[in-house]
Order: C-alpha cells, then structure tokens, then sequence
C-alpha cells in the first residue's frame, strides 16, 4: 500500500477520546441557572393562574401586561433547560426585564408613589386594592418583580457561564 491508500489512523491510540471533568462542569452549571430560572417562571405561572381561576381573583390591567411576559418565560425556558441552550438569555433577558419594569411600576402604583392620574386602570378590578395581597400582607406586584428580578439575575449568569 502506498501512503495514499492506507488508512490513516486516529492519533491517541484509536479509542474515543473523552472531555476531561473540568469542560463538563460548565454544561452542569448552565443546566442548573436554567432549571432554577426555569422554576421560578413556572411557580409564578401556576401562581397567577390559581389566584386567578381556583380563588376567583380577577386580574387588573397590569397584572395581564406582567402575564404577557412571564408566561412565555415559562416556555422559553423549559426548552432552553432541555437543550441546554445558553443563548436563551438573548431572549429570556429582555423579557424579563420588560416585565419587571411593568412590575415595578405597579409596586409604585400598589405603594401609591405613582400619582392617582396615571394609573391604567380604569374598568375591571384597581392595581391598588386589599386584594393584591398575599401570605399576610405581601403585594403580588412586589413578588412580581422579585421573580423577574432572579430570572433576570439568572440570565446574566447564563450569558457569563455560556461565552467565553
């Protein structure tokens, strides 16, 4: 045989080689910030939702615009948690930063800082009443935001453990 018909063999002795330890390690960690990113949309989701259909609790208007973001936040990030794509952050980030300026505009219209003239509501249920309140007290618009808040925290940890 000449050196052009042989077979050429694979340097390392033939068998797979196989990523050390320390390159894996990376994938765990996106993993992990995106299943707790993950997690917090989904909980928050479900949250709404059984304030809204099992206690009977309607929705003002900004509670519908922070809906808008974090629900598709919920899908986004269950596939990116599949694939282990850490380019969702491009996507996540902007949504979870649009929602929690949302959310911090109706913790101030909640909190009653934002004057009276600019509030959205008008028919349907008021962004400030009693029934915006939770385990004792707590806002709905300020747990709002605190979830926003992390997914937004956890995407920049994403987009730092995803690039070099």
């Amino acid at each position: 045989m000449t050196d052009r018909t042989r077979p050429k063999r694979r340097q390392g002795g033939g068998s797979a080689v196989q990523p050390p330890v320390a390159e894996a390690a990376p994938d765990g960690r996106l993993w992990t910030l995106l299943f707790a990113a993950w997690l917090i949309a989904l909980g928050s989701t479900l949250s709404v939702l059984f304030i809204g259909e099992i206690m009977g609790q309607t929705p003002c208007v900004l509670c519908w615009y922070q809906r808008a973001f974090m629900f598709p936040l919920a899908v986004i990030l269950a596939v990116a948690c599949y694939r282990t794509d850490g380019a969702v952050w491009r996507y996540a980030l902007p949504l979870a930063a649009i929602g929690a300026v949302i959310a911090v505009w109706h913790t101030l219209v909640f909190t009653g800082v934002a004057p009276a003239a600019l509030e959205p509501c008008g028919a349907g249920p008021s962004c400030s009443s009693d029934n915006m309140t939770i385990l004792g007290g707590v806002p709905l618009p300020l747990l709002s935001v605190g979830a926003f808040g992390a997914i937004g925290v956890l995407m920049h940890l994403v987009r730092k453990t995803s690039t070099p």
